[in-house]
């Protein structure tokens, strides 16, 4: 595992050498990298991933539309689930291109097919979470928007100039349900799907792959359009498609995130080594380079996974900071934001293994800490580093590192 502390220098090394070698596997064809994430075939594009970039604009109004006071729990609801949308009247997005889609983010919530396929208990009880937290935010938070919250009474509280809306353990809904949507559903479609051997490999891929059999009436191949999917869910808001390191922070999920961890000294070169990694993964595809792509696969669940370790614990230091300084509304809004990518360690990757980095018990011990009698009120710094180190133990970086 590559350790952050000298990443800069490791990332100038892993671009060299992919765009000097190119293939890494002795039997296999060489690998062209591109230098940006442009393919064709007969001189058209082969790279689609619309059905992403149309579940992250979902999720962009839905996550908004849960601090709207004038929205009702069904709106909410129709947003997440969008049940109405094979001909009901019920039009819940402000984007009429939405509103014609037959395509939802719960249905993709926690459905993976290395983590889930089989274990749809767990599934049905992540999306089950989710729909409680939507309705709570509507019946618990929204009466008391004008009230002062303090411990076991939900309410408004002050963060600098900000207002913030926590239940009455100080949680915010809207942040647990956004950031809980970057492992739940971009995180894990992208390493537990998408990237999947058992997807990628599915049915006849390999053999269809190998003649540039395409998928009828379009460009692509079938396992060239799951890894393409893939790299919709980080890079499919961003203005440029094939350059999309220009513009990180296209979005308020993953890519938005990425960048965040960029932008740490600590961990600068981690977008451009996961870039790198989607691209030589696609080109190892077309030049079918299997084992080539399955190590660049490898590559992206890793770093990925660090973004959501990451962000876990800046988060916990974050909110620990502001409440020894008695900053509780700072302290709410961070330890919120650190709940949501807590409750998504759960659909990381152990690259190597078909296991997350985190097992759900696991997660459910963290958040239980967090939840322990009037929550966020009574959480002790002692409490967010012990939280804090246990996750840290899973990566290759530090609680200090990470807290910066």
């Amino acid at each position: 595992m590559i350790k952050y502390t000298n990443i800069k220098s490791i990332a100038l090394l892993t671009v060299a050498t992919a765009l000097t070698l190119g293939s890494c596997g002795d039997d296999e064809p060489d690998v062209n990298v591109p230098v940006t994430y442009e393919f064709l075939r007969n001189g058209e594009s082969t790279v689609s991933f619309s059905g992403q970039t149309t579940r992250i604009l979902m999720a962009e109004e839905f996550a908004a539309a849960m601090t709207d006071f004038d929205k009702s729990a069904t709106d909410l609801q129709e947003m997440f689930a969008n049940e109405d949308a094979t001909g009901g009247d019920v039009n819940p997005f402000s984007n009429e291109e939405l509103n014609a889609e037959t395509k939802s983010i719960r249905s993709k919530v926690a459905a993976s097919t290395d983590l889930f396929n089989t274990n749809t208990v767990e599934a049905s009880t992540i999306k089950t979470q989710m729909d409680q937290w939507i309705a709570a935010q509507v019946s618990e938070v929204f009466p008391n928007e004008n009230e002062l919250a303090e411990a076991g009474k939900a309410g408004q509280i002050a963060d600098g100039t900000s207002t913030r809306y926590v239940s009455a353990k100080g949680l915010e809904y809207n942040q647990a349900v956004a950031k809980s949507l970057i492992g739940a559903l971009m995180t894990d479609q992208i390493l537990n799907n998408y990237l999947s051997t058992a997807v990628l490999d599915e049915a006849t891929n390999i053999e269809d792959n190998n003649v540039s059999t395409v998928v009828e009436d379009k460009t692509y191949t079938n396992m060239e359009h799951k890894w393409d999917e893939a790299y919709g869910y980080l890079f499919g808001n961003s203005t440029s498609a094939a350059s999309p390191l220009t513009d990180l922070g296209a979005d308020n999920f993953l890519n938005k995130y990425l960048s965040r961890v960029e932008d740490d000294a600590d961990f600068a070169g981690i977008a451009q080594d996961i870039y790198d990694a989607f691209k030589e993964g696609r080109a190892a595809i077309v030049s079918e380079a299997y084992d080539t792509r399955d190590k660049q696969a490898d590559i992206i669940k890793e770093k990925i996974s660090d973004v959501i370790g990451i962000r876990a614990v800046y988060y916990l230091q974050q909110g620990k900071i502001a409440l020894e300084a008695e900053d509780f509304g700072g302290a709410f809004h961070d330890l919120s934001e650190g709940f949501g990518f807590i409750y998504s360690l759960r659909f990381t990757r152990d690259a190597g293994s078909s296991n997350s980095k985190f097992s759900g018990e696991e997660v459910a011990s963290f958040i239980s800490q967090l939840e322990e009698g009037n929550g966020f009120w009574d959480v002790t710094p002692a409490t967010l580093d012990a939280i804090s180190e246990s996750i840290a133990a899973k990566f290759d970086f530090t609680v200090a590192q990470a807290a910066e």
